[in-house]
């Protein structure tokens, strides 16, 4: 019997090598006044910049330039916002990476708004966002979040009062995702690293978790298999354009995924950990990947959960890709195959990285794992913790 399940919209998806050049005709649909969110500058220093912006120049619009340094936190959107003033804005545009999109998603959402972002983000907010916003086109410029197909932001602000919490609204789906994989082809080999495991991540907890469904579930395989076929590779050579589509796909997948099925253990540390230090959120993610599974195998086999191992079990065919030996080798052989790819792509331990021991009481009371497929004690977080800290 298929189980009961909702999937929420998606983008308008234009997937392709070169496709950022249907931008300005896009654009136009939308009007005039464009307002461009993008990092620190890289994107701005190539020249498919400057090719898109001659070309929406040449089609009679005019924009203004953002620039979000890092993770979006409230101030950086209040700011943007503020900065905009009464201009009129027509349409939002972010390219970049996933903080990128995050903060253009928020700020679209945020300029018909007076409030803080902060007042309406899940959790420590006090108030429901009525779902207005200004017209949003995600280009992603790196294969990580799969902002680009969700209806949430993720604002943060770091230490001791910190938070990693979501701006969230159906109406927050981009109208466009727009997604060139030749515009990650520049991306730095660490963050290439990061994003990917944060895309592997994305996939492996929808596809794991008790929210899946038979569409994410087909859906978390095709991105898997994108993902056996291309992180790797990617990360050993970056200007690989085939392994870049593969990711690219992958990390779309993704974002389609998780909004569907939700996330699970490790991304509750990645938020709880995020919240914290200034760890970049791939680095988190793709570290705990490998202990994180081997505690759920642990936990699973002990509860004798029979579906959620034969999901295990698939995953360890899919990227062993051998076909003889039982389940149980299947099994044990994906969580060996998570430490192999992290060591192999040199991801570094919660220590290295920037977090301390001392707080980890802290991180598993405020770590989430509601769509995680099993239970986990706070011991058998405390030792996924420990296995990651070096």
């Amino acid at each position: 019997m298929v189980k009961p399940f909702q999937f929420a919209r998606i983008p308008a998806i234009h997937f392709g090598n070169g496709i950022i050049s249907r931008l300005p005709g896009l654009v136009r649909q939308f009007g005039s006044r464009i307002l461009i969110v993008t990092g620190k500058g890289s994107f701005l220093k190539t020249s498919a910049a400057e090719t898109l912006f001659r070309d929406i120049k040449k089609r009679g619009a005019a924009w203004n330039i953002i620039s979000i340094p890092g993770e979006p936190s409230p101030e950086m959107i209040n700011n943007a916002v503020r900065k905009t003033g009464s201009e009129r804005v027509d349409l939002v545009v972010a390219i970049g990476g996933g903080s990128v999109m995050d903060a253009g998603k928020a700020i679209s959402a945020m300029l018909h708004m007076t409030d803080s972002v902060k007042d309406y983000l899940e959790v420590i907010g006090t108030m429901e966002h009525p779902g207005t916003k200004v017209p949003f086109i995600a280009v992603p410029t790196t294969s990580g979040t799969g902002s680009e197909a969700t209806k949430n932001a993720v604002i943060s602000e770091t230490g001791i009062d910190g938070f990693k919490r979501s701006l969230r609204h159906d109406n927050f789906v981009p109208e466009i995702a727009l997604v060139d994989p030749e515009l990650t082809v520049n991306c730095p080999a660490g963050i290439t690293a990061a994003s990917g495991m944060d895309c592997f991540t994305q996939l492996t907890e929808a596809y794991l978790s008790v929210k899946s469904n038979l569409y994410t579930d087909a859906l978390a395989l095709k991105g898997l298999n994108a993902i056996k076929k291309s992180l790797a590779r990617v990360c050993k050579d970056g200007s690989d354009l085939d392994a870049r589509g593969g990711m690219s796909f992958a990390a779309l997948t993704s974002g389609i995924c998780l909004a569907n099925a939700g996330l699970g253990a490790v991304h509750g540390f990645a938020s709880s950990i995020g919240a914290l230090y200034n760890i970049p959120h791939g680095i988190i993610c793709g570290t705990l990947m490998p202990s994180a599974n081997e505690a759920n195998v642990t936990a699973l086999r002990r509860s004798e959960n029979k579906e959620a191992l034969a999901k295990y079990s698939t995953l360890g065919k899919l990227f062993l890709e051998k076909e003889n030996g039982n389940d149980d080798y299947f099994i044990d052989g994906f969580t060996e195959y998570l430490y192999s790819l992290s060591e192999q792509i040199k991801l570094p331990g919660l220590k290295t990285a920037g977090a301390d021991e001392n707080d980890f009481e802290t991180i598993i009371k405020n770590t989430e794992c509601k769509n995680n497929p099993v239970k986990l004690t706070p011991d058998e977080l405390l030792v996924i913790l420990q296995k990651r800290y070096f």
